[in-house]
């Protein structure tokens, strides 16, 4: 297969590993610097170098007061789009600096200065933004928590950054239901040995709250204030290797691992992306369907689409349901976004809904481009009914909370290459992406085994681990020497795409013979009337372990489920053979999920295993675990 095309993609890719320095130093000239940096690169820093450093900058000014000083004042930078609080506001660039001056400048009345951390604990609101913005202002650090996280969760997190500031709000908003926030903000406290030094709560009118005296300040109060007076905070000038923020990885054991972002990796990095990757203009409208409390809200809800002068949609609502299946049509028409960036279950449960995509065809798409996937394996099917009912290139593309962006992708503003379903497509310039053996041993095409990363990683990847060095060596680079550990199995092919299979975990060892379960969620995928699918290993006593698949039907199936389960275990059979022993096939009404939409195998298949387990503080629905304990039932 020729993949060169009118792709530059080769010959930048190739520029970028040998002559990183020159590479990034170009990039970097999209940056506004205060002063630009000494160095490109410096080996000698950090756990295993650093970038721009000397550089001295700041993120907020070039997300907003450069694009207001030079013409974009009146653009809308921020369109609120919440079906949940049946409401869209809209900021301009102009608009929406004036609220992140204001902000920044009440929290540094509560003392809150450069290196300081601040948590916000929220919903997706509009004030979740400027609060980001205005810590960048400032030269704070910002943690984001996922809104409604467990108290316990959100307490090892106050403990690890000690935030002089939290802010928080008195909700969410879920589809039937109101998430109280503040009782657990107030369990959370309470639990954590460190303690903020106050907490500004955002009122939401579906619900409101008691705010502790002395501890807890009401935001509209204090913006209301401070608009009044005129207040404004300057932007405070930090170093390129100062932390922009803190994101702590969803793991619920032990001591939570806070990635590290630093300010001028990431501007470039992030920047570089919404052209190259995304093919984004500025000026053009671009949504982004994640969160803010996850990375791909951080880099494509508030920083990369402002840093690049587009409009940006912070969505409040769900793919199904809010008010049905049209949901994310309706965004796209009404707001004319062009590109649009979300995870492949989003697509599965609007494929679940609406097979024929009915309502696809009730709004006009005509602005409409380009659809990316990320947050975990877009599998094949998917893909190819998104692109059928869509008619527009569908984008899968690979990275990670620990990269900040995009590992493998196929860069649209490059030139697309060949879509190969399965493959997030080819590694972006920055990566070198080796698949290596048990030794760190490259091995061929074709052949499975770890994805490392070459160290150094690439501009806006994590530098290291908040207060952790020693714990960032020790889990991302000390099993591969030379590399960064991605923790995710696969094969490149002979053209060097990559093709991501499963987290290493999910590498299945039956009889012997090490199977991917991603494969075989592909093959159950294929069946037509199976929306979406998990298949994972359960133990068993002769061969180590089986796989079992649970699968979730399409809407308005009507033949009988044991039917369906019987055609997909000789599928199996006849697609991997005998070697997967194929043998359970379990329908469920739906599967657990995290509220970021990832499916929880390792819960699924602790309570297949009769193990102990603990409710995961991300689950979205908890009810879904006793429907997959009644499955099993008798079947394992």
């Amino acid at each position: 297969m020729n993949i060169q095309g009118n792709s530059s993609y080769h010959e930048v890719h190739a520029r970028s590993l040998t002559d990183p320095e020159g590479f990034w130093a170009e990039a970097a000239k999209e940056i506004d610097w205060i002063e630009p940096p000494k160095s490109i690169f410096d080996p000698s820093q950090g756990t295993y170098g650093r970038w721009f450093t000397g550089g001295v900058v700041n993120t907020c000014y070039n997300a907003l007061d450069r694009h207001v000083e030079g013409g974009r004042a009146d653009q809308v930078a921020l369109i609120h789009d919440s079906p949940l609080a049946d409401s869209v506001t809209k900021f301009t660039y102009a608009e929406l600096l004036n609220e992140v001056q204001a902000l920044a400048a009440i929290m540094q009345d509560f003392g809150v200065a450069k290196g300081d951390r601040v948590i916000l604990y929220m919903p997706m609101v509009p004030e979740a933004v400027v609060a980001m913005l205005a810590c960048a202002r400032i030269g704070a650090v910002h943690s984001v928590v996922f809104g409604g996280f467990a108290a316990k969760e959100l307490a090892t997190r106050i403990d690890d950054a000690q935030p002089k500031l939290i802010l928080s709000a008195s909700c969410g908003i879920e589809p039937g239901r109101i998430v109280q926030y503040k009782p657990l903000l107030d369990e959370a406290i309470s639990l954590a040995g460190s303690k903020p030094k106050a907490c500004i709560v955002l009122q939401r009118p579906q619900l409101t709250c008691d705010l502790a005296p002395g501890r807890d300040y009401d935001w509209a109060s204090l913006r209301r204030k401070a608009m009044n007076d005129g207040k404004k905070a300057a932007c405070a000038p930090v170093a390129a290797t100062d932390p922009l923020y803190i994101l702590y990885t969803s793991g619920t054991t032990g001591i939570p691992k806070g990635v590290v972002r630093d300010n001028g990796g990431h501007l470039v990095a992030v920047k570089w992306s919404m052209f190259n990757l995304y093919g984004v203009k500025p000026g053009e409208v671009w949504w982004c369907g994640s969160d803010i409390g996850w990375v791909v809200g951080h880099s494509y809800i508030v920083y990369g689409p402002l840093l690049h002068g587009a409009t940006t949609i912070m969505y409040e609502g769900k793919p199904v349901g809010t008010p049905d299946a049209g949901a994310f049509w309706r965004v796209i028409a009404e707001h004319k976004a062009v590109a649009f960036f979300t995870a492949p279950t989003a697509f599965r449960a609007i494929r679940k809904d609406d097979p024929e995509g009915k309502f696809i065809r009730q709004y006009d798409l005509s602005n409409f481009r380009t659809l990316f996937l990320a947050g975990e394996r877009a599998d094949p099917p998917t893909v190819a009914w998104a692109e059928q009912q869509l008619k527009v290139p569908v984008i899968d593309h690979w990275w990670q909370t620990e990269t900040g962006w995009c590992i493998a992708g196929n860069p649209v503003g490059l030139g697309m290459l060949p879509v190969k379903h399965g493959s997030p497509t080819v590694p972006m310039p920055g990566y070198q992406v080796d698949v290596v053996d048990e030794a760190a041993k490259p091995v061929g095409p074709n052949t499975m085994g770890s994805i490392v990363i070459k160290l150094p990683m690439p501009p806006g990847c994590l530098p290291t681990l908040w207060n952790q060095d020693a714990r960032f060596k020790e889990a991302y680079l000390s099993e591969f020497p030379g590399y960064y550990k991605t923790s995710d199995a696969g094969y490149k092919d002979e053209d060097g795409y990559v093709f991501v299979m499963g987290r290493t975990d999910d590498i299945i060892n039956v009889a012997g013979h090490r199977l991917s379960t991603g494969g075989m969620e592909e093959i159950l995928a294929s069946h037509p009337d199976v929306a979406e699918c998990a298949v994972l290993g359960v133990k068993d006593a002769i061969k180590g372990e089986v796989p079992c698949g649970f699968l979730v039907l399409k809407a308005g199936v009507k033949r009988a489920p044991a039917e369906i389960e019987k055609e997909i275990v000789a599928l199996v059979r006849d697609k991997l053979g005998p070697v997967a022993a194929f043998k359970l096939a379990i329908t469920v009404g739906r599967l657990p999920k995290t509220r970021s939409g990832k499916i929880l195998r390792g819960t699924i298949k602790k309570i297949a295993d009769g193990e102990s387990w603990t409710m995961p503080a991300t689950i979205e629905d908890p009810k879904t675990l006793d429907e997959i304990g009644e499955a099993l039932k008798g079947r394992v």
